[in-house]
């Protein structure tokens, strides 16, 4: 008999769209009907159950899934024996205590005694605990910010993308308590078959995101100008030089990193370099 990997995933939000398009790029397609909870895919080992983000470290830990795409908040809430087995770079947030725009904030002191709703009072509770300040913590299902504004509480703790919401709210953030991310994350005690499988899903997730990190550059120079551009494009390993038809001009292939592209391309336009193309890597494997 096959064996199989077993995912759970977001069923869906922002969260579902940038872990199923990731999967896509790594070459794992799934058969996903409209509504359909349980889907497999017809070109590798593996088969998703779409949950509701909150379950899902659950479903790993009890060995319903091997493995799970989450976010960091939901993992550090529910406090489960997770391996995390890659951090995904996606579908970043933060964890932020917000309180009414029309009060000033004198520091964490405010939070004294205060009532502070959320949906993450693990989180929250163990936040203050180190802070030695006592709150009153309300938890709460779900819209979070209106808590406030109706008397519930006098503050909120919860996530924060843009920070539209708690504007709308008429909110303020005024502390950080967590950064969070998507994570790949596996039961610690997978057997080897599908540890293997989970091996090979990495090493697809590493290509793609390192050739969404980098991009490949051509330029043209002069050759005396080869040593100098050379020490600015160190490559994979170094940058291929070739020959050009016109006598004294090479070709210059390398990777660079897509962030250092606008610093680098000053210093490559000021020794001589001409013909600058940067073209996007499909998949990059280091």
């Amino acid at each position: 008999m096959e064996t199989k990997l077993r995912i759970a995933l977001q069923k869906k939000g922002r969260l579902n769209q940038d872990s199923m398009a990731l999967l896509k790029e790594a070459g794992i397609k799934f058969n996903v009907g409209s509504g359909k909870l349980v889907a497999s895919s017809p070109n590798f080992p593996i088969e998703v159950l779409f949950l509701r983000d909150d379950d899902i470290p659950q479903t790993v830990a009890d060995s319903v899934a091997d493995i799970g795409i989450v976010g960091e908040n939901e993992m550090a809430e529910k406090g489960f024996n997770l391996k995390i087995a890659k951090r995904l770079g996606f579908s970043k947030c933060r964890l932020s205590l917000a309180i009414p725009k029309a009060i000033d904030y004198p520091g964490l002191s405010f939070f004294e005694g205060k009532k502070v709703a959320t949906s993450y009072p693990g989180i929250l509770r163990n936040f203050f605990a180190e802070k030695k300040i006592n709150v009153d913590i309300h938890e709460i299902a779900g819209s979070v910010e209106i808590a406030p504004g109706i008397g519930l509480a006098d503050a909120i703790f919860d996530i924060v993308s843009s920070g539209s919401t708690l504007v709308a709210n008429r909110l303020k953030e005024v502390e950080v308590a967590m950064l969070s991310e998507a994570l790949l994350v596996a039961k610690p005690d997978m057997e080897p078959e599908k540890q293997a499988l989970l091996d090979e899903i990495i090493f697809r997730i590493e290509a793609v995101q390192a050739s969404n990190s980098n991009k490949y550059i051509l330029l043209n120079a002069p050759n005396e100008k080869i040593n100098d551009i050379v020490r600015i494009l160190p490559g994979m390993k170094s940058p291929t030089v070739l020959p050009l038809a016109e006598a004294g001009w090479s070709s210059i292939h390398s990777v660079i990193k897509e962030k250092e592209f606008w610093r680098i391309i000053g210093q490559l336009k000021e020794h001589g370099a001409q013909g600058i193309l940067v073209i996007p890597i499909e998949k990059m494997i280091l």
